[in-house]
């Protein structure tokens, strides 16, 4: 009986080898498999590859800069963008800007972050231009707590926005913000508001009905059945006068001259709302807000694609004239900026539109293998990232540096118009949602997909190139 359990064991031994054998040449197999495909489009191998998601493929991920490569694509000289991180000092403040910036330290290090000094510029549409803004509108707010006024005066708002931009500075942010987002201290003024009086500002507006609209803002019906949006405009109409104009005189010709003084007026409303809810409250709903504004329209600065045009205006079937022009074409666009999904479907849209315009009849994202992600910044392995069309924001670990998620919908195929034009496109339509990821996806075509790589990258690695650094 001995004998048999010597046996039993020995086999059992034998068996758990032979099947550790089996799976460790099987991981070779695939190892060398991607090491192929790699020098294939000739990247370097140094970068982590990580398994997909175990959650659902439509789950979102992670983009840290850890996992970049140390060598950048060959089409590319430019140098890849390395872990990052935050560097720290004592800002040099003014001494004339009467606020205690410790009180909002965590709407400015949250902005901080959001802007942070390599990805600025790439994210400023998305993340930190809407960030920055609701940081001045918080900064006025606050401002008027120990005020009767919700707006600063002009000397005091220079000072206040230098500390603000020199504050952010000292904890990691880029320092070229105001020039990224086009702001400026006139931003922390009511500007050309009549009202900025708290008293006159509660006796004309409808305070509680402002308060019920946008003290809680639903994300997801907000950008088209608007609650909040149309009782701001309301006060703002109110406040600037530029509502009896129109009641006055039904010639609205002149109206174009009061635009200014209506978005001056929205600031000082934006700021008595930051007044009123909590910091990190209004920083919510004014991020909100502005993922509204945001995915309206398509960030992204096109030409007009002659060359494309012309070599794609009678093709049918796959071309490699018509869809290595298509390429080069996005490969340009592709380096602007990270843009959310629903911008992509903008931008798709608004670029097929310009085609069909130059007599490109025949929907060439699918003869090319075109997809949504390949109109936004792209990374390692050629893959291209898209953020979420709801306010995200950069996330900062200490042994990663700065990531930021991406929606995993994004490798689907770009919709081709069904018309020149873009008046009939509605993202707010019910119908309108983005597709669901397809199963197999067609490598045969010579598109954008070149390098015929059949394998999910659920990590990617993000580059800032250095025409977009600062």
């Amino acid at each position: 009986m001995d004998c048999v359990k010597a046996i039993t064991r020995l086999k059992g031994s034998w068996f758990h080898c032979l099947l550790r054998l089996t799976i460790w040449m099987y991981s070779f197999e695939n190892v060398l498999s991607l090491e192929t495909q790699t020098e294939h489009i000739h990247v370097s191998s140094s970068s982590t590859q990580a398994s997909p998601p175990k959650t659902g493929i439509l789950e979102p991920i992670q983009i840290s800069p850890s996992l970049i490569p140390h060598t950048p694509l060959p089409s590319s000289s430019l140098p890849p963008m390395y872990p990052t991180f935050p560097s720290t000092y004592d800002p040099i403040l003014t001494g004339r800007c009467p606020v205690n910036f410790s009180v909002i330290s965590s709407v400015m290090e949250k902005t901080a972050s959001d802007c942070n000094q390599p990805l600025a510029a790439v994210v400023g549409n998305v993340i930190c231009c809407p960030q920055l803004s609701s940081l001045l509108h918080i900064f006025k707010g606050f401002y008027s707590t120990n005020s009767d006024s919700l707006a600063l005066q002009n000397a005091v708002a220079d000072d206040c926005f230098k500390d603000i931009i020199s504050i952010l500075a000292s904890r990691g942010a880029n320092s070229s913000i105001s020039t990224i987002c086009s702001t400026k201290s006139a931003n922390l003024t009511a500007g050309a508001c009549p009202v900025k009086e708290i008293a006159t500002f509660e006796k004309t507006v409808n305070t509680s009905k402002l308060l019920e609209a946008c003290s809680t803002i639903n994300p997801l019906k907000e950008c088209c059945r608007s609650i909040c949006q149309p009782v701001i405009m309301e006060a703002a109409l109110k406040l600037s006068g530029v509502q009896s104009y129109v009641d006055n005189d039904k010639n609205t010709l002149g109206l174009s001259s009061h635009v200014d003084v209506l978005n001056d007026c929205k600031g000082v409303v934006f700021s008595w709302i930051s007044r009123k809810l909590g910091h990190d409250s209004a920083n919510k709903a004014f991020r909100l807000l502005s993922a509204c504004k945001v995915n309206k329209a398509c960030p992204l600065n096109m030409s007009q694609p002659s060359e494309v045009i012309v070599a794609c205006r009678n093709v049918a079937a796959p071309s490699p004239s018509c869809c290595r022009s298509l390429n080069n074409y996005i490969a340009g666009i592709q380096k602007q900026m990270l843009i959310t999904n629903r911008q992509a479907i903008l931008c798709a849209t608004m670029f097929g539109s310009m085609l069909q315009k130059g007599g490109v009849m025949a929907n060439v994202y699918e003869l090319c293998d075109v997809d949504l992600k390949d109109f936004s910044l792209q990374g390692y392995g050629q893959e291209g990232c898209l953020l979420p069309s709801l306010p995200a924001d950069m996330v900062y670990d200490s042994s990663t540096g700065f990531s930021f998620t991406c929606d995993l919908r994004d490798n689907i195929e770009a919709p081709w118009p069904s018309s020149s034009s873009m008046t009939s496109l509605s993202l707010c339509a019910p119908e309108m949602s983005l597709p669901a990821l397809p199963t197999t996806h067609n490598l045969g075509s010579p598109g954008i997909q070149g390098g015929g790589v059949d394998m999910f990258v659920p990590i990617l690695s993000i580059f800032a190139f250095s025409t977009l650094m600062f």
